[in-house]
């Protein structure tokens, strides 16, 4: 694997607004000077980079996340992990790790300002990638939606949508760790196969099999906790299959991202009957809890008790190609590029 040129930044930019999935000519690359380091900088070498479908938003010039929306021209927003190479901030030493906001280039100059959300990665003898999986926001979504909102107990019905991306296949194997009878969702057969191995009790794949129906078969106590990746009909079907005092983890909403229209969604009265909630959450809103969240994570990957789930594209050249095929589904895990082989990777 080799980047494009290694004495230039290059960048992949805006070149136009998508109309629905991603296309060549949507994206720009461009190569620049490799920043020289002002007073207080950093220099970072790219290693890694996320694909996330979030992405097609920020092209579309969408403000997300407290974001500025993007204009044409302008780097693709992204978070990636890379390597400090060098320092003139007291705070950040050549050959660390970090994570954060990079955007979506091989190289970056920057004081390491709060909007930009750099966290250190700790070595705990895993390839760095886990800075955008497991210990990325990924991880923390997983954890805080699952821990903090959908607050499950042992022997609880929890279904999982979404079960083989990112978020989704981290909190299978946080619910089995807890206890729980886990039911996922997935969109073709290696996927279903992919979340039994990661401990669901029974995969349905939503594409083949009727959903209602077959939740009706699952679930004939009830779901006690749903987390919702993908929004749309799935989170409507599973409205009608509550428990009593039930509750409802809203992620992500990936069906709906190609649309122009969000989904409208008409039996959420069904939430009075079993005095069930429906709660949304901003990662960032617990910010002040990450460390706590991090060292817990990194302590069930150290025991085995959970393994990241990551789906690589090799190669800076390829993800304007990556991030068009997780649209179609395909991907499983965290969706990422890597740019350079970094430490503990496997050559």
């Amino acid at each position: 694997m080799a980047i494009t040129n290694e004495q230039k930044n290059c960048q992949w930019r805006i070149a136009r607004r998508p109309k629905g999935n991603v296309v060549a000519e949507d994206f720009l690359y461009h190569e620049e000077e490799i920043p020289i380091l002002q007073d207080n900088e950093i220099l970072l070498r790219t290693l890694y980079l996320n694909l996330a479908p979030v992405m097609r938003m920020y092209m579309s010039g969408e403000s997300i996340a407290g974001e500025k929306g993007l204009d044409i021209g302008d780097v693709i927003h992204g978070r990636g992990v890379a390597e400090v190479i060098k320092s003139n901030n007291s705070n950040y030493k050549p050959g660390e790790i970090l994570q954060g906001q990079i955007g979506w280039q091989t190289f970056k100059s920057t004081e390491v300002t709060e909007r930009e959300r750099f966290r250190k990665i700790n070595n705990i003898g895993l390839p760095f990638s886990i800075g955008l999986s497991t210990l990325g926001m990924t991880g923390l979504s997983a954890y805080f939606g699952l821990l903090a909102c959908g607050k499950p107990k042992k022997n609880e019905t929890i279904v999982v949508s979404g079960a083989a991306g990112g978020v989704g296949s981290t909190v299978i194997q946080i619910a089995k760790m807890i206890g729980c009878r886990v039911i996922g969702l997935a969109s073709n057969q290696a996927k279903c196969d992919l979340i039994r191995e990661l401990g669901c009790d029974e995969a349905i794949n939503y594409r083949t099999e009727d959903i209602r129906q077959t939740l009706s078969n699952l679930c004939q106590n009830g779901i006690d906790v749903y987390f919702d990746n993908v929004g749309g009909d799935i989170l409507s079907a599973t409205l009608d299959h509550l428990a009593q005092d039930s509750r409802i983890v809203l992620c992500g909403s990936i069906s709906e991202y190609l649309h122009d229209k969000p989904y409208g969604l008409d039996n959420y009265t069904k939430l009075r009957r079993t005095n069930s909630c429906m709660q949304g959450f901003f990662i960032y809103n617990y910010s002040d809890q990450f460390d706590a969240a991090e060292k817990e994570l990194s302590s069930w990957l150290k025991e085995r008790k959970i393994k990241p789930v990551e789906h690589i594209y090799d190669g800076f050249e390829n993800m304007p190609k990556a991030l068009s095929s997780i649209y179609d589904g395909g991907n499983y895990g965290v969706a990422l590029s890597r740019i350079r082989h970094g430490p503990n990777d496997d050559e």
